[in-house]
């Protein structure tokens, strides 16, 4: 029997085999090997929680096959090497323990957790640089935990500051372009004044946080949690309004929360749920006491999602890939679309084709970019890819869509669609065997900037028309970039 299959059968025999054959401690194998990322306390960190409840849909032997192989498309190593068979065995028995006693954020610790850096009006009403502030591109360093800001019409970098270990979901942006939200890992929200190059303001929401969205009159944040399973609202200046313990209807159910987003069109939160076959809707009306969300009944789960412009329709997918269609002003899925694989729907953006309004997203399974009619919800074109992908992205003033392959083993290569003729009409591979993603434009959208996304890494800028690469600006394993612009205003090129 070789190592994995021998460390599988170890995980899936049973609790407590591997501790009984003899493994080093447990908990002296996390602290050496998993808390750096995980956290302490098991309660998450630059990584997600690893604890019963977040652990619910895994099996141990899948458990055990992260453990000794690492997992694709993220930061997390194979430690098959380094451990033995019965001592990752010993993890996984660890992992799936309870937590005692039961962690937990209250209402006070949120209070309590709340630093104002700078108060209100101690800060000039105007921006302390030259340059266009809606012009301005956040780019998240994966590296060393910083962000950069960067002047978008002149392509240099601005100012940089250390983030939060490991931001996730995207920065949300007040709608003057001011301020902007950064969400971490392990439930910081930071409040960041782009006139004035400084944080202004932190909370912890929870123990570990997935996003973060913003109302469009700029007046609330709205946090998604997964430990604790919570909702939790803010004021713009990160005071607790309230928390909504994400529940099923009649309380016998607990759920994570896997996003929120902000339904600008129908001044309202909408809210995606991991546990629960349920979308919630939540108004931005400052409650008197706890909301009551709007529940919208679904046929399973659905966590990831893509929103027509007008949020009258809602596409998710389920974790088997299915894909369902939600009308909002209906309470009710009114159709399934056929896509095949693992759609990411996160990353579906949206053009006009032939004066019609068509949906692409990319795959995280199959090596496809699937076009979708959004008024029939038929779908127009399968077109073949290199491999999988995790972003696409365009702007209003290009005719061309980028695609990557990151999921693959063409991950250094860039596809270029055209939107006209939805054909592959380019590849761009800069920097051959290393990974390049996650495309962003500049407001104009003559520049399309690219995450050659290694510890030593750069920005790499195209010309959006000619495809020609015009310069190259270094950064610390750079992942997400976002046009202040862009995300301001909606544009049909990014995602949601």
């Amino acid at each position: 029997m070789d190592a994995l299959r021998l460390t599988v059968a170890l995980a899936a025999f049973g609790p407590g085999l591997a501790a009984q054959a003899g493994a080093r401690g447990a908990e002296e194998l996390y602290a050496g090997h998993c808390a750096g990322c995980h956290g302490a306390g098991r309660l998450g960190a630059m990584a997600p929680a690893l604890l019963p409840e977040s652990l619910a849909r895994l099996s141990r032997t899948e458990v055990a096959r992260a453990i000794a192989e690492g997992r694709p498309a993220t930061q997390m190593p194979g430690f098959g090497a380094a451990l033995s068979q019965v001592e990752i065995g010993a993890l996984v028995d660890y992992l799936y323990r309870p937590v005692h006693p039961p962690p937990a954020w209250t209402e006070a610790d949120i209070r309590a957790s709340r630093v104002v850096h700078r108060p209100p009006g101690s800060r000039p009403d105007r921006p302390r640089y030259g340059a266009d502030p809606l012009d301005l591109v956040l780019v998240v360093e994966g590296g060393d935990h910083h962000v950069s800001v960067l002047d978008g019409a002149r392509l240099v970098p601005l100012h940089r500051f250390a983030s939060r270990h490991a931001l996730h979901g995207g920065p949300k942006f007040t709608p003057d372009g001011r301020y902007v939200f950064l969400a971490s890992r392990d439930g910081w929200i930071s409040k960041f004044d782009l006139w004035n190059l400084e944080t202004v303001a932190e909370v912890r929401a929870g123990l570990n946080t997935r996003n973060a969205a913003v109302s469009a009159d700029g007046r609330q944040v709205m946090v998604a949690n997964t430990l604790p399973h919570t909702l939790v609202r803010f004021s713009a200046e990160l005071e607790l309004l309230e928390v909504i313990e994400a529940r099923s209807g009649d309380g016998a159910k607990s759920s994570r929360v896997s996003a929120v987003y902000d339904a600008a069109p129908r001044r309202s939160f909408l809210v995606a749920l991991r546990d629960i076959p349920e979308l919630w809707e939540v108004g931005y009306a400052a409650p008197a006491r706890a909301s009551a969300p709007r529940r919208i009944a679904l046929d399973e789960v659905l966590e990831d999602f893509f929103f027509t412009p007008d949020f009258r329709y809602v596409v998710g997918a389920s974790r088997q890939g299915r894909a369902r269609v939600v009308d909002l002003e209906a309470g009710r899925t009114i159709a399934t679309l056929e896509l095949p694989g693992m759609p990411h729907l996160g990353s579906g953006i949206t053009w006009m084709h032939e004066g019609r309004r068509v949906l692409a997203t990319p795959n995280l399974r199959e090596a496809v970019v699937t076009v979708v009619d959004v008024a029939t919800w038929k779908t127009l074109r399968q077109i073949p890819t290199l491999g999988a992908g995790f972003f696409l992205r365009s702007h209003e003033n290009t005719p061309y869509a980028f695609v990557d392959a990151m999921m693959s083993a063409h991950r250094d290569t860039l596809q270029v669609i055209d939107k006209r003729s939805f054909e592959v009409v380019a590849h761009l591979r800069p920097a051959p065997g290393r990974t390049l993603a996650h495309v962003e434009f500049t407001r104009d959208g003559r520049y399309a900037l690219a995450s050659l996304s290694e510890m030593d890494g750069a920005l790499v800028v195209f010309d959006a028309r000619t495809l020609a690469e015009v310069t190259r600006i270094p950064m610390r394993k750079p992942v997400g970039k976002y046009s202040v612009y862009n995300k301001i205003t909606r544009s049909e090129g990014t995602s949601r």
